[in-house]
Parts: structure tokens; C-alpha cells; sequence
């Protein structure tokens, strides 16, 4: 088995994890459900996300599945995600080439139950999805090579380019308010003011840099209600290891986690995209003097953006995306920070300051895109002339 394992381990998905016990984890009945009765021969946790859990199978005969358990704190109606992911993923199938030689490793591939259904629910109450492994790519935590930052943003850019026609209206918001962020920054007073686990005190810096930020919250928000900016097919996760990376081309495979597909801003997928993958060090790096935004990551992920969103983005909204790398590295910075307030309810934490540690790396590498905010803008204009 630890040759199996280690087999499994390699190419796609190569992330931290452990060894599971899939009998005792119900994994044989699960997949069952979804059609596949060949035996599990080795299974494995990929410690990859903050929010749903998931795990790496091998099967007899070599068949390679992801199953991942559906956070239902963050996730009430799992339902609505799968609807969500039926249709954005016929439409990005639909929009590849008739001839593509790798179709099947370019959209993700969600595996149906024998009555349409695309989720399995466990005896406790937990709801369970199936997609088939995508051989030959890799999903980087941070970038091995410079090309990789481009084909990110090259990535997220086609993405938002190939559902530009999708009818928006049709799409179920599976988290109520996810960036709205006046309203987080309510969340985030009363979590101040409740102090419900007494950890107000030992954030009371990070606490005063969220308050002096305030008007920033609204700066999205409020172009996209007075139309300045409008409202458009957006990812909403949009980090490095969500972007699938051919183990020998270093193209750009597939877009990946679509469980937070939704009506936004392109500013939110592009601030993002940032915020995790041109800082210069982990979102959860407990050093703050380590942080910073780096200049050529940055440059590397916009060019690639650019070259796929130029021509239906048009110049007012490219020259706005370094909006969305201040807002969305404050909406997160905030929303660890109240986590935190709250007792570590919502994102997943290996130790009691975890989420601490995240808000203090966010708000340090807020400060420095501040400083930087001009040489971002400067960069897209001159890229777009």
C-alpha cells in the first residue's frame, strides 16, 4: 500500500496530507453511490483548503477519485452549489475547442449518481460530492517557476472571459452577502463587542487597524450599486492552488473549487489572485516582517490576466483591479480576525491563534499594497496603451 500511496501522493494534488482508513471513513458505500464499486485500495487527506474536506482515493484498477465533504456551517444548502457547478461547468466545456486533444482535463469532471444527483449523503447528516482526478497537473500552494504566475492569471482571465455571456440572474448566491463588505465589517464590530471566548484584548492592535479602515469597505460595494461597475461571472477564490498546472507544458490545465462561483466584481477574483499568490509569504506566516507584496509576481499574474480579459474588460475596469487587492486582503483580514473574536467557528485552525496569526500576515501585507497602490495602477496602464 505505501507504494500505492506514493503514487497517489505524486502529480496532481501534491499537497500535505495523511494516510486515512477509507473503510472506516464509509468511503466504499460513498462511492457506491456514485457508481464506483471497484475497491479502495489506498486514500489519503489533502490538507489543501480552509473550508470543505478532502481526500484522494485509488481505486483497483487504477482509477484515481476525489471525494470531499461539503462544509455545511459554511455551505447551507449544498444543493445549490452543485446546481451552480452543472451549469458553469456544461458552459466552460461547451466553450473549448471542437478539436481539443485534453478536453476532459480542461473543466472539471463532477461524477452523477444513478438519479442525476451529484451528492451523496452520509449517515450522519454530511453531504459528500465525487469528481474524477485530473492526471498530469499539479496544484502549487506558491509558484515553482515564473510561468506559473502568468498561466494563473491567465487562468482566472478565461474564466471570467468564457462566462461573460452566462445569464448571471440563474446563478444561486451560495453565500449569502460574501463580499459584501460593509456588512462584514458589522459582523466584525459586534464579534469586537461580544468578546465571546475573551480574546479581545490580546487583538486589540489588529482590532484598531480594521476600525481605521472602515471607509475602505465600501468602495466595491458601492460601484456596483451605482452601476460605475458591473456586476459579472466571478470564481471568488481566486488563489494559485485553485489553478491546475500541466506537469510538463506549465500551461494553465483547469480552473478548480468552483463552490463559490457567483455574481461580483472581476475586481474580487483579480484582488485575490493577488493577495494569496504575489505576497511574499504564506497567508498564515506568523513573522510579519517577512511579508510584503511583490512587485514582479504581481506583474507576472496581471500580464497573464490582461492578455485573456483585454477586449471585454474594457480600460476603466483593468485600471480599477489594484481596488480589489486592498479590499479583498481588508475583507479577509477582518473576517480571520473575527474568527478569531468568535471562537474559530468558520475557517478551519491548526491552534488557538491561528486565525490571529492570519489576520496580522493580511493587514501587514495590506499596508504594504497601500504603498504600492500607485506602482500597481502604473503598471496596468502602461500595459493596456
Amino acid at each position: 500500500m505505501s507504494d500505492e500511496l506514493a503514487k497517489v501522493n505524486g502529480g496532481a494534488y501534491n499537497l500535505p496530507g495523511s494516510t486515512v482508513d477509507p473503510v472506516r471513513l464509509g468511503f466504499p458505500s460513498l462511492l457506491a453511490a456514485f457508481g464506483k464499486t471497484a475497491p479502495v485500495i489506498a486514500a489519503r487527506e489533502l490538507r489543501a483548503g480552509n473550508i470543505n474536506t478532502t481526500y484522494l482515493a485509488l481505486l483497483e484498477g487504477g482509477e484515481k477519485l476525489i471525494l470531499q465533504r461539503i462544509n455545511r456551517n459554511v455551505f447551507k444548502q449544498p444543493e445549490m452549489i452543485m446546481s451552480n457547478i452543472r451549469r458553469v461547468t456544461a458552459r466552460l466545456r461547451g466553450k473549448l475547442p471542437r478539436d481539443a486533444p485534453d478536453a476532459a482535463r480542461r473543466v472539471l469532471s463532477f461524477i452523477q449518481k444513478p438519479d442525476g444527483s451529484m451528492i451523496e449523503w452520509d449517515p450522519s447528516g454530511e453531504p459528500w460530492r465525487c469528481y474524477s482526478y485530473v492526471e498530469g497537473a499539479t496544484a502549487y500552494n506558491a509558484a515553482v517557476k515564473p510561468e506559473h504566475l502568468c498561466e494563473t492569471g491567465r487562468a482566472f482571465g478565461a474564466f471570467q472571459r468564457d462566462l461573460a455571456d452566462f445569464p448571471i440572474d440563474t446563478l444561486h448566491e451560495t453565500i449569502e452577502g460574501f463580499h459584501d463588505t460593509p456588512k462584514r465589517f458589522g459582523v466584525f464590530i459586534a464579534a469586537v463587542e461580544a468578546d465571546r471566548v475573551g480574546r479581545r484584548a490580546a487583538a486589540s492592535r489588529e482590532i484598531a487597524m480594521v476600525r481605521d479602515r472602515e471607509p475602505l469597505a465600501s468602495k466595491i460595494v458601492n460601484q456596483l450599486n451605482d452601476g460605475s461597475l458591473p456586476m459579472r461571472v466571478t470564481h471568488n477564490d481566486t488563489k494559485i492552488n485553485n489553478v491546475l498546472i500541466d506537469d510538463i507544458t506549465d500551461e494553465a490545465v483547469c480552473v478548480i473549487d468552483l463552490d463559490t462561483v457567483m455574481p461580483g466584481s472581476s475586481l474580487y477574483d483579480f484582488g485575490d489572485m493577488i493577495r494569496f499568490g504575489a505576497s511574499t509569504a504564506a497567508e498564515d506566516e506568523p513573522d510579519v516582517s517577512k511579508i510584503a507584496l511583490d512587485m514582479g509576481k504581481f506583474e507576472q499574474f496581471t500580464k497573464g490576466f490582461i492578455a485573456e480579459t483585454r477586449g471585454f474588460l474594457d480600460d476603466r475596469e483593468l485600471l480599477a483591479q489594484p481596488l480589489g487587492c486592498l479590499v479583498i486582503t481588508y475583507e479577509l483580514a477582518m473576517r480571520f480576525l473575527t474568527d478569531y473574536l468568535d471562537g474559530d467557528r468558520y475557517f478551519r485552525v491548526w491552534g488557538p491563534e491561528h486565525n490571529l496569526i492570519r489576520a496580522r500576515a493580511q493587514l501587514r501585507l495590506l499596508e504594504d499594497m497601500e504603498s504600492k497602490y500607485d506602482a500597481m495602477v502604473k503598471y496596468i496602464l502602461d500595459n493596456i496603451r
